[in-house]
């Protein structure tokens, strides 16, 4: 069985295990949070060996280059070995992670630390 020369975004976005399923996918690529070769891409653009997809995941920018086509969703191993991330390392601050770590059995967060959650929750 010879690989494809081409395979639609959604599908290939979905199959390297980028998103959860391919109508989550889709829908980020019909929410403009896709694109392939800074070209904004709808789900059925094709990619190609050598392209550049950039996509909005989450909370988070992946800028990925494609190594290997595949159109069937494989495990996280094989998966790896289809792309190459490009994308910035996750910056965290150290005052995000000291906000969600409370000592046991301290009670209650008061008020000025539930305002702190709120803040970082909305944000």
């Amino acid at each position: 069985m010879q690989a494809p020369d081409s395979i639609r975004v959604d599908r290939w976005l979905w199959a390297v295990r980028l998103f959860k399923t391919r109508s989550a996918a889709t829908a980020a690529c019909r929410g403009g949070q896709v694109s392939v070769n800074d070209q904004p891409a709808k789900a059925a653009t094709v990619v190609r060996v050598g392209d550049r997809v950039k996509a909005r995941v989450g909370d988070r920018t992946r800028i990925i280059e494609v190594v290997q086509l595949i159109d069937q969703r494989v495990g996280p191993p094989i998966a790896a070995t289809c792309l190459v991330d490009h994308s910035p390392p996750v910056l965290r601050t150290e005052g995000d992670a000291q906000a969600f770590i409370r000592d046991r059995g301290s009670g209650r967060p008061t008020k000025r630390e539930r305002r702190l959650l709120d803040q970082l929750r909305s944000s």
